[in-house]
């Protein structure tokens, strides 16, 4: 795949993920977000991570950001106050 295409596709899946999902939390890493993501999905809230900047260029050092549904903030900030 060429870098133009996978540009293109690294932008439609970030288009996508805006119309559903919100950013609810920023992790440093990414055994933290999966750690964050294991919360949430644990108490039944669907979640998404994605590294911050390029997704080409990810790793698990580099910082990471949590989604939650849109409209569903409010249950994440539930599930947090219950920890």
């Amino acid at each position: 795949m060429s870098t133009a295409a996978g540009q293109r596709g690294v932008t439609e899946t970030r288009r996508a993920i805006a119309e559903m999902w919100v950013e609810f939390k920023r992790a440093p890493n990414l055994m933290m977000a999966e750690m964050w993501k294991e919360v949430l999905e644990g108490e039944g809230l669907p979640t998404r991570i994605l590294p911050e900047g390029d997704i080409l260029d990810w790793g698990e050092r580099v910082p990471f950001v949590i989604y939650v549904p849109k409209a569903r903030e409010h249950v994440a900030e539930e599930i947090l106050r219950k920890l």
